[in-house]
């Protein structure tokens, strides 16, 4: 069986839809998009910058986040026919370890524990597909990456783009 590893952050979860709408409930100035290549925190109006970064490290911000449209039936679906591995680089934000945990086993309870993994580095991670959107991530993948689109990586070219998981879905069903 193939195994396809599976990024959670602007891949499953809407990460930047949570913080957006946290934002836009928060302050009232407005987000900056034409800034966010490489990073959606470059968009983030300066004097707010601190107030994200420690909703990002805030217990349960992962928890909450929004499940990415049709990613849950695909997923279903990659599960039957590949060796499915959901893997984030959690551990720079503690609290999100625990949030994912129980986010995955709340949407996707046909998933089993030994299909995650949270680290620091996804290097050491090996398959035979890997769906992520940062591009330090697929760049040492020995597999077939695919680039999951965002604002951030707009810009970047030599990767095989999917949009939503419609996209997955033809590609690897």
């Amino acid at each position: 069986m193939q195994r396809i590893i599976i990024d959670m952050d602007e891949v499953m979860a809407d990460t930047m839809g949570g913080m957006f709408e946290w934002y836009k409930n928060n302050y009232s100035l407005p987000l900056d998009y034409s800034k966010m290549k490489g990073s959606w925190m470059l968009g983030i109006p300066e004097e707010h910058k601190d107030a994200v970064r420690q909703h990002l490290y805030s217990e349960g911000f992962f928890r909450n986040l929004p499940v990415m449209e049709n990613c849950i039936d695909v997923v279903d679906e990659l599960n039957k026919k590949y060796e499915v591995f959901i893997v984030s680089a959690a551990t720079e934000f503690p609290n999100s370890l625990r949030d994912k945990l129980e986010w995955l086993n709340e949407h996707f309870p046909f998933l089993s524990w030994r299909q995650l993994v949270l680290c620091g580095d996804k290097r050491m991670i090996a398959g035979d597909y890997m769906i992520d959107d940062h591009v330090r991530n697929l760049v040492h993948f020995k597999g077939k990456p695919y680039l999951y689109s965002t604002i951030m990586n707009k810009d970047e070219t030599g990767y095989e783009r999917v949009s939503n998981w419609q996209e997955v879905a033809e590609k690897l069903l």
